[in-house]
């Protein structure tokens, strides 16, 4: 769950039963937890524990603030494949947290919740939740069997490409699947899918089909995601670049 809040309140001591991840977007607050008191300003990260107890006020008038609630058993499926199976324990150890990369990733994870592209989600989730672990996952390579996931989205991208699919059919976690990937090309796998879908959709707009139909031959579930996707990487609207095709 994505929420945004902005609230001048002051909240007495709570729990909940979610892991917590948060940016505080403007002002400064001042809060309680079991790990001490601490303050967290514009562009902090802000974590919460399940059961843990806290509270919170406004350093000034107010502040804004954008959070994403995990339920425990989706962390430990994610903390469980970026470990290899090893272990599924995962606690936030620090309540504020100022590191730029992380901060990007939680705003990638939120943007794609926002958005409702599960696929998204879950592979910025695992980035974000990895970031945030004390251990440091090996990166062991697996070159051939990426380029092998990378020509099979290469030769039917409109096709369905799961990330388990991949994952499986490389041989790797979904999280190895996605950091080498992104290492490998320069985006995750859902990413490059549809950036290849994209591609497929254009060729055929500069062919003169229409924009509804090359969004769904393209493999978009709806129009929305497609101009969505369309505006996001090449600034213009798919309307703009089928008038400057003609």
């Amino acid at each position: 769950m994505a929420v945004k809040a902005r609230s001048a309140k002051s909240f007495a001591r709570h729990t909940h039963d979610e892991y917590g991840i948060g940016v505080l977007l403007a002002g400064a607050q001042r809060s309680w937890s079991g790990r001490g008191t601490v303050e967290a300003g514009a562009g902090d990260l802000i974590t919460v524990n399940p059961g843990e107890a806290h509270d919170g006020a406004p350093i000034g008038q107010s502040r804004t603030w954008a959070m994403i609630y995990l339920a425990p058993q989706k962390v430990r499926a994610i903390v469980l494949d970026i470990r290899e199976g090893k272990s599924a324990d995962m606690e936030f150890a620090n309540p504020v947290i100022r590191e730029s990369l992380t901060a990007r990733r939680f705003e990638a994870s939120y943007a794609a919740l926002q958005h409702g592209d599960d696929e998204a989600a879950y592979e910025r989730l695992m980035m974000l939740v990895a970031g945030l672990l004390h251990d440091n996952p090996v990166d062991r390579g697996y070159a051939p069997s990426l380029t092998q996931a990378k020509a099979r989205i290469d030769d039917d991208p409109t096709g369905h490409h799961s990330l388990e699919d991949l994952a499986e059919g490389a041989g790797v976690s979904c999280f190895q699947m996605v950091r080498s990937f992104a290492r490998l090309t320069g985006l995750t796998p859902r990413a490059y899918v549809v950036q290849r879908r994209l591609d497929f959709a254009r060729t055929m707009i500069r062919h003169g089909s229409e924009l509804a139909d090359a969004a769904i031959a393209a493999g978009f579930a709806d129009q929305s995601h497609f101009h969505r996707s369309f505006t996001s990487r090449y600034g213009l609207t798919p309307g703009t670049y089928a008038a400057a095709m003609r």
